[in-house]
């Protein structure tokens, strides 16, 4: 009876391996979704970036008609690979607005002549204030603001080619 005792050891040794084995190779998804789906933009009003161009506020989205926030910066390199896509939904007549965090005008200048510019107004986010105000943890992202002013739908990374007829469609729910 005692035999099996000898084999407990050896036994939990090898369970306890196998889930440190499944955890690696099945990690958690750590994408930071966040809590403000459903519920208003929080108040904010950055100044502009960009001379010329106005900044972006929550107040501008409160307008009836649904719009897209991007949040981006110049050094941010899955920024370029979104930015063909913008221009794509921007040509389909879709409102775009970007809050640029931590960031510089002469940068973002640079960013927009080299990768095509969708946006209406661009505003400054310097310490990324707005950004984390929003739930974003990183950059790009996209949230889908209905004409009340509510997220309806939030995107993290970068918009591809799949995502542009999903983000049209939660544009057009957000109606």
């Amino acid at each position: 009876m005692r035999r099996w005792l000898l084999w407990l050891p050896l036994v939990a040794f090898v369970a306890l391996a196998a889930v440190a084995v499944h955890g690696l190779y099945r990690p958690n998804d750590l994408t930071v979704r966040s809590r403000l789906v459903g519920k208003p933009l929080p108040d904010f009003a950055l100044p502009p970036l960009i001379e010329g161009r106005p900044g972006v506020s929550q107040a501008d989205f409160a307008t009836g008609a649904p719009r897209l926030l991007n949040i981006f910066a110049s050094w941010c390199v899955p920024c370029i690979a979104e930015a063909p896509h913008l221009l794509r939904l921007k040509a389909a007549g879709v409102p775009i607005d970007a809050v640029a965090i931590r960031d510089t005008a002469p940068a973002v200048r640079d960013f927009l002549a080299r990768h095509g510019d969708p946006y209406a107004r661009i505003g400054d986010d310097p310490r990324s204030a707005v950004q984390f105000a929003l739930g974003s943890s990183g950059v790009p992202e996209t949230f889908v603001i209905d004409g009340q002013g509510r997220i309806a739908m939030q995107h993290v990374g970068p918009i591809n080619e799949a995502d542009v007829p999903r983000i049209l469609q939660a544009l057009e729910d957000a109606r």
